[in-house]
């Protein structure tokens, strides 16, 4: 049965189907829908046109023959907004569907059947869409929850102005963290125009995200991305640093620093034209002659991206490492579940975890799920810390 939900917050349940709208008793075998929320108990099955047709707007996903309707519809939408605007009603903290009337819902909301029709109609099932369906499905819960910012003892980040302005426009706009699934043709994760700004955040801001519970718990890959490169080569992981490890392997221990050794590899590891490193262990021609084909990539995670050769490699390693990010964020999330531990959010390869006392017993287990990713195991570094910027190094 094809169905809408009436709003994204998990407290706010409501749907309409089959020409009716429901705020409980829902209809059995709800199945197809545009984009479905955390305010629905989400089905192994369901169908969601909005992933089918790759995040595309409604307007831009509608046949010819609907076009003007959702135009004249979308225009009231706008409008309702608008309103709630000027009478500083945050839809945060209010239902949308008490705020307007039911005839312009049960309009707008079969218009969305109709075109999410249209979408299964004329659209293929991506073959990643179980992977996409469950981490919109996390991105949507992440949503739901604020940040708990706190400019408490941040004296030094108001001394300056400009600082001082920038710390309380985050402190005064958005608390919650809008990503966009569809936001990167590589499938990194971007965020929506009104979201908290977690993924361009200047890190001596990250002072003020504190936990709701007791602890931020970071996770991240060292290396992901030369990790990513070895894996798709099938070639073992080293178990230490991965650029120290290149200092010794592909330098020769030359006399350079780390840093120097980084700033140096992934110089040549993005730029086709360059030879400054020729070694065996790394072999970007036999990657791409296994993942890059007929102007296509194609990523373990069943991505497929048209782009030209000159980019084909690096899309390919960004895109499989941040899929590999999501898809262990998943069994992070699923190992959480029922616990007050919770994902708070996902900055590029690092994913934090909101973190009771009574869970800590669980960081070596957090550990070796996000290590064991889909293509093999990649070392991880750990921190943790009371504040989003004063993590200390965990070794276990």
């Amino acid at each position: 049965m094809f169905f809408q939900t009436l709003d994204d917050k998990a407290e706010c349940v409501g749907i309409y189907a089959d020409g009716e709208l429901f705020f409980d008793n829902f209809p059995s075998e709800l199945s197809h829908t545009w984009k479905p929320t955390v305010s629905l108990d989400w089905a192994a099955d369901l169908h969601c046109a909005w992933i089918y047709c790759g995040g595309a707007a409604l307007m831009d996903a509608s046949p010819a023959e609907l076009k003007e309707d959702l135009e004249r519809t979308s225009r009231r939408f706008r409008a309702y907004l608008k309103s709630f605007k000027i009478g500083k009603i945050n839809l945060r903290q209010h239902c949308f569907f008490d705020l307007v009337p039911a005839d312009f819902l049960m309009e707008y909301c079969e218009l969305k059947n109709k075109i999410s029709q249209h979408v299964f109609d004329t659209r293929e099932k991506p073959k990643n869409y179980d992977h996409l369906l469950g981490v919109q499905k996390l991105l949507q819960t992440i949503k739901n929850r604020n940040l708990n910012l706190d400019s408490t003892n941040c004296k030094e980040l108001f001394l300056a102005s400009s600082k001082r302005s920038a710390v309380n426009s985050l402190l005064n706009g958005s608390h919650h963290v809008d990503y966009n699934l569809f936001g990167t043709v590589t499938g990194r994760l971007a965020t929506n125009p009104l979201s908290f700004p977690i993924l361009t955040l200047k890190k001596e801001f990250r002072k003020i995200i504190r936990p709701h519970n007791d602890w931020l718990l970071s996770l991240d890959y060292n290396g992901a991305e030369v990790r990513t490169f070895l894996a798709l080569l099938e070639a073992p992981q080293p178990q230490y640093d991965i650029h120290t490890w290149n200092i010794t392997k592909i330098f020769k221990n030359e006399g350079i620093t780390r840093d120097e050794a980084k700033t140096l590899f992934f110089a040549w590891l993005y730029n086709p034209d360059s030879n400054a490193i020729i070694s065996d262990y790394y072999d970007r021609d036999k990657v791409l002659k296994t993942w890059y084909n007929e102007g296509t990539v194609h990523t373990p995670f069943e991505r497929h991206i048209k782009v030209e050769e000159r980019k084909a490699f690096n899309y390919l390693i960004q895109s499989t490492t941040a899929d590999l990010v999501l898809e262990r964020a998943l069994a992070l999330d699923k190992m959480l579940e029922g616990r007050q531990s919770f994902i708070s959010h996902i900055v590029h390869d690092e994913i934090v975890i909101d973190l009771t006392d009574e869970d800590r017993q669980l960081i070596p287990d957090i550990k070796e799920i996000f290590a064991n990713n889909k293509i093999g195991t990649y070392l991880v570094n750990l921190k943790c810390g009371k504040n989003y910027l004063d993590l200390k190094e965990l070794n276990l």
